[in-house]
């Protein structure tokens, strides 16, 4: 099997990572070049949702806050596992495609962060919900959680009984 034809493979994987990753990072540079300050917001909807200029050493939710050395190599490592495992592994189904491509941008979105600056930069500031403030890269994350959730869920429920 040549190179060309283990990457388009799991192309989905590709194009999603890449993608989450561009529109992570550009949404955090554009933070640090139009907020002058950490702290600074804008209420979109006053109360209830603003972007919000914070950095965040730890995990999600602050969790491990002041971790970002270990978490810089343990967002590598995910990084690199993942795009090992759908390098060696066969056509995944297409959910499993944009789950993983959603994990990987969000590990290599907040690890490059963490490898640049030391901390993540987190924006999106849900005031109405009391939620702590979070990024693109969080999403991605989350919603791969979910299509890799759904889809072993399906698959469970299409598996005959015993």
């Amino acid at each position: 099997m040549n190179l060309r034809h283990t990457l388009l493979k799991n192309r989905g994987f590709w194009l999603v990572g890449l993608f989450g990753l561009l529109l992570d990072q550009a949404t955090k540079y554009w933070v640090m070049a139009r907020f002058s300050f950490i702290g600074e917001t804008i209420p979109l909807w006053p109360n209830i949702f603003h972007f919000t200029y914070v950095t965040n050493t730890g995990a999600a939710f602050s969790l491990f806050a002041g971790g970002a050395d270990w978490l810089r190599w343990l967002s590598l490592f995910v990084s690199l596992g993942l795009m090992a495992y759908v390098l060696w592994t066969p056509k995944m189904a297409k959910l499993e495609q944009i789950g993983y491509g959603c994990i990987l941008s969000g590990a290599l979105g907040n690890g490059i962060c963490r490898f640049l600056y030391g901390h993540v930069v987190d924006f999106l500031d849900f005031r109405g919900i009391n939620f702590p403030v979070f990024n693109l890269a969080d999403i991605f994350i989350n919603i791969g959680i979910f299509c890799l959730l759904g889809l072993e869920i399906s698959r469970s429920f299409s598996r005959p009984a015993r």
